[in-house]
């Protein structure tokens, strides 16, 4: 599902919001930290030029991000996106009907809508390709200046790890972002939501979701103009149908630090947990601030068990503070991993993915990895897996006496 050439940036000045958002400093899964943010007087037309600058500025400068030389993706000039009208939302998702409601999360409601996959009108429910519709209220946590960075970071990011942003919807006060269906849903429901009916992640899936959104961040990382992504968690990172993860929203995302510098200071935003330590004590945000991010996630997939969780006991809340020192430890890691998959992976690959993750929770962050580092060990923890199976057809595959042979050698011992 490509972005289509028919997509327009709007140049046209709306009226302004007029309600104020504020995130609130919490704790938990979900929660984030220390943003307050309100509406500004930055028009449509303005709207594809704020990537150029500071998301956290509503004084921008016309500029252009670099394309990168990946050969799997790409950052346009300019976002390249459809503009809807609200009855082309009211019309896509059946005048959003309970039935069509996806979730709801900080943004507001997520609904599911149809659209015709060439022209991107509104189709049909059960006919065309279905998008999700993310419809911001009035009463979000979320303000209306990541609404727009949502807009203008998705909206010129192009990578088969990104969740694509089809388009817009700005009418009145009604803010919709339109974006690809992921029928997974996230890793975090995935990992976390006990359901007897769903088959667990086995390992392999969980390498290769993190494989993925390795490839994802790397790709942001390695341009020219690097972008920080922020606000690296499980929830951020959904799954296609074949569990193709691609990450998600870019409400906080930024810029890098300019040349010659080492970082960007900025206001401490994020979620508990996953920010790293250096951004939350100083404000200072690294492009391996993502790497802990990551560190972190890698935990959560090798063990089942959130980065924050008041519900555990005390002292075991805060996951990296808490299972840290066993993760170079052989005996307590197996006693960390979850349970659901025991025997599906060597004891070699464990090892390794645990030691990868301890690399990335550094705390000094010029110790962590990149994420190129971080994709390659990734493929390579991969490798052995593959490289296990294959051993053990082969083996499967030798004559009955060989197999009797074997066998013998190994009663003897």
């Amino acid at each position: 599902m490509g972005l289509c050439s028919s997509f327009l940036s709007s140049t046209s000045t709306p009226p302004q919001p007029s309600s104020s958002f504020n995130r609130p400093l919490s704790s938990g899964s979900t929660s984030t930290v220390g943003f307050s943010a309100t509406t500004s007087s930055i028009g449509r037309s303005q709207i594809s030029e704020i990537a150029s600058g500071s998301i956290d500025s509503v004084t921008v400068t016309e500029g252009s991000l670099p394309v990168p030389s990946s050969p799997n993706g790409q950052i346009l000039e300019r976002p390249n996106l459809k503009v809807f009208s609200y009855a082309d939302m009211k019309a896509a998702t059946k005048n959003f009907k309970p039935d069509t409601l996806l979730g709801e999360g900080g943004f507001g409601k997520v609904y599911k809508g149809w659209l015709d996959e060439k022209t991107l009108t509104p189709a049909k429910a059960g006919s065309g390709m279905i998008v999700a519709i993310k419809k911001l209220n009035s009463e979000s946590t979320q303000g209306f200046q990541e609404w727009q960075a949502k807009v203008n970071f998705l909206g010129r990011l192009s990578h088969p790890n990104l969740v694509k942003l089809l388009g817009y919807c700005w009418d009145d006060e009604e803010l919709l972002l339109v974006y690809e269906f992921m029928p997974k849903g996230s890793l975090e429901n995935h990992l976390f939501r006990r359901n007897p009916n769903i088959e667990p992640l086995s390992w392999n899936t969980r390498i290769k979701i993190a494989i993925g959104a390795a490839r994802g961040l790397a790709f942001l990382h390695e341009s020219e103009k690097q972008v920080i992504y922020r606000d690296f968690k499980a929830s951020n990172i959904l799954l296609d149908g074949s569990y193709n993860a691609k990450i998600s929203d870019f409400g906080l995302a930024k810029l890098g630090p300019s040349s010659g510098q080492s970082h960007v200071t900025t206001r401490v935003m994020g979620t508990y947990g996953y920010a790293a330590p250096e951004y939350i004590a100083t404000g200072h945000l690294y492009v391996k601030s993502d790497v802990y991010g990551f560190g972190v996630v890698l935990l959560e997939i090798l063990t089942a068990m959130r980065a924050m969780d008041t519900k555990r006991p005390s002292g075991q809340q805060n996951l990296v503070e808490w299972v840290k020192p066993f993760l170079s430890n052989k005996k307590k890691l197996k006693g960390i991993m979850d349970a659901r998959i025991e025997g599906q992976y060597s004891q070699k690959a464990a090892i390794q993915a645990a030691a990868l993750s301890l690399k990335c929770l550094e705390g000094d962050p010029k110790q962590r990895p990149s994420m190129k580092d971080v994709l390659e060990s990734l493929e390579a923890i991969e490798a052995i897996q593959v490289k296990s199976k294959e051993t053990k057809k082969n083996n499967s595959h030798q004559p009955p006496v060989h197999q009797a042979a074997r066998h013998q050698r190994v009663v003897r011992v």
